[in-house]
């Protein structure tokens, strides 16, 4: 994985640049701590920063490759994960490679196919091809959306990448938020309309997307969509293929050149990698795989039972770890040293975010980096396969709204009056042009339709929230996380699976279940998904409600919008928070939290308020 960053703006000569194009690239440090380079070519610049995983020597970007006396020049950041079978293709149309690098495979697929080279990859990635003699860029992201490509278009230029302080470097794009982004941060997040940078004018491509920038004008293209097919297989066809499709995607994403280990909750998810890691290893004699699992000082004294979390993850972690032969390493971290993370987490978004669900994982990722360059991770089944809670309850599921954000009465309550005004209303048609989007069958059940769109209400918006964090929490790290489950053959069959087949059994995420029963213990196999392991320690409340009192002294732009009564009222009395800000692990704390990151942020990153 890597950094990438671009300018393009007619008639300047980026040579004079030099300066500004080094701190963009500075910026992009952290996700490639190995290497970099910048390319410049009369009004264009294209920048990298590497992170080696595979093939050192070259690998090396930007990468250029000459075909019919054309030079074509690539940045990009991911992994391709059909690049053999890619390559063996290339080969036999008489292209030639000098190494095994899957930047190489990208950069001769767009030369043959052009702009519709996305259609050819299996992969996260994100990257940009420079035509220097169409004087063109092209922008491309992952079908899934693992990877992010940030923009900013303005009258005679286009400046890209990867995190939008690489764009705020620059000293083009300011950080100011306008109505429309405080409606983000206050009403939508840590979740973020897709294709929306929060920052004024700052924007996204979208999973699946594209886009051309020539002759100063940016023209975006959806390349990859969810599309709404009858579903044909029989129940035992339907087990085996999803146990076929997961079972591929994650020994595709095995390879590496570098040290690999994988993330184990005990759930079924992370499980379910580690098994079939574990398989792959022993057939081809790699050794015992290495697993990493995450706990908070003292969480077994105050962990609090409940519906989400009925159990502790510690046996269960224990037990696959023992079935499947691993290697276990459990990182314990401080809660004080949690709370303090909050800031490095909101560096890593350079937004606020998700909390200390954000922070812990960060303060993980760095001891996994210690001893490891890539990691292997179970998010997103729970969005494809029906994971949720929210999926089994009927009043719920067709309750019209977000349904990990069911309210904004908290989001109104802790700001003062006449602030936001529209707030709600802002949140509700981001819900409706979701649903609007969602393809159906007119031979759908009432519930099969309603599942397509739950399907994409927690595809691009909770979903995408949790691939952000894990990205940036990652990569501010210097590691690289795979994603299996987002392999987008696996989206498409799950978006067409009925529910029935879904949820076989009852139960959530059922068809996975089934899927890998006998060769998960049963104890794993059907054991009630829990969600991401949370601190339970009142020493991080404590923590953020010293800091937010601290914050409600001050007086800034952040202040002068928050309810301050009703913030101490939380502090006071954490329990009247009964309807959570974000999910189910968003609450009294991590409200407070949220606070503390938005006070950070406005400060480090000098944000205005564009009235």
């Amino acid at each position: 994985m890597c950094g990438i960053a671009g300018w393009m703006e007619k008639d300047s000569l980026m040579a004079e640049r030099s300066q500004t194009l080094k701190a963009m690239s500075e910026t992009l440090e952290r996700r490639g701590p190995d290497e970099n380079g910048i390319y410049i070519n009369g009004d264009t610049a294209l920048i990298h920063r590497r992170l080696v995983v595979i093939d050192r020597e070259n690998g090396k970007q930007p990468m250029s490759a000459r075909h019919n006396g054309v030079t074509y020049v690539i940045v990009y950041n991911g992994e391709l994960y059909n690049s053999a079978a890619l390559r063996e293709e290339l080969r036999a149309d008489g292209f030639h490679f000098r190494g095994h690098s899957d930047t190489e495979v990208v950069l001769k697929t767009f030369i043959k196919y052009g702009t519709r080279c996305g259609e050819k990859l299996n992969g996260i990635f994100a990257f940009a091809v420079f035509d220097t003699r169409e004087r063109s860029l092209f922008l491309c992201r992952d079908k899934i959306g693992v990877k992010p490509l940030f923009y900013y278009e303005y009258k005679g230029g286009l400046i890209f990448g990867s995190e939008i302080k690489a764009l705020l470097a620059s000293s083009v794009v300011k950080p100011q938020i306008d109505e429309q982004g405080l409606n983000e941060i206050f009403f939508l997040g840590p979740a973020r309309t897709p294709g929306c940078g929060v920052f004024r004018n700052v924007f996204e491509l979208n999973p699946g997307e594209c886009a051309t920038y020539k002759n100063g004008r940016l023209t975006r293209r959806t390349y990859f969509s969810i599309e709404a097919h009858e579903h044909t297989d029989s129940e035992a066809q339907t087990i085996e293929k999803t146990r076929s499709l997961l079972t591929d995607a994650i020994e595709r994403q095995l390879v590496s050149d570098v040290p690999l280990c994988m993330l184990l909750s005990g759930g079924l998810d992370s499980s379910v990698i580690v098994k079939v890691a574990s398989l792959y290893n022993r057939a081809h004699k790699l050794g015992r795989p290495s697993t990493y699992s995450v706990e908070y000082v003292d969480n077994a004294k105050y962990f609090a039972k409940s519906k989400f979390q009925p159990t502790r993850d510690y046996e269960y972690i224990k037990m696959m770890s023992k079935d499947a032969g691993t290697r276990h390493n459990e990182v314990l971290l401080d809660n004080k040293l949690l709370a303090d993370a909050l800031y490095d987490s909101v560096e890593a978004r350079d937004l606020p975010g998700y909390v200390d669900v954000d922070s812990s994982l960060l303060l993980f990722c760095r001891e996994i980096k210690k001893d490891f360059t890539v990691a292997l991770s179970g998010e997103c089944a729970d969005e494809l396969f029906g994971g949720y809670p929210w999926y089994f309850n009927r009043e719920r599921l067709f309750e019209n709204c977000f349904p990990w954000s069911r309210s904004q009465k908290v989001r109104r309550m802790i700001l003062k009056d006449g602030v936001l005004k529209n707030g709600e209303e802002y949140v509700r048609q981001r819900y409706l042009d979701t649903l609007s989007a969602a393809p159906k069958l007119h031979s759908d059940t009432v519930e099969d339709a309603r599942m397509r769109e739950m399907f994409f209400l927690n595809f691009y918006w909770f979903m995408q929230c949790l691939l952000e964090r894990k990205d940036r929490c990652s990569m501010a790290c210097g590691l690289e996380v795979r994603v299996p489950f987002c392999d987008y053959r696996i989206v498409e069959y799950a978006y067409n699976m009925p529910w029935k087949l879904k949820a076989l059994g009852g139960r959530e995420k059922g068809i996975v279940r089934k899927a890998f029963e006998g060769i998960l213990p049963d104890e794993i196999a059907w054991r009630k998904k829990s969600p991401y392991p949370k601190t339970h320690n009142p020493v991080y409340f404590n923590e953020c409600a010293e800091r937010v009192r601290s914050i409600l002294k001050k007086k800034n732009n952040l202040t002068e919008m928050l309810n301050k009564k009703a913030v101490e009222r939380i502090i006071e009395n954490p329990g009247s928070i009964t309807e959570p800000w974000y999910g189910q692990l968003m609450k009294a704390p991590q409200i407070l939290a949220y606070i503390v990151e938005l006070d950070f942020w406005f400060e480090k990153y000098k944000v205005e308020i564009f009235a």
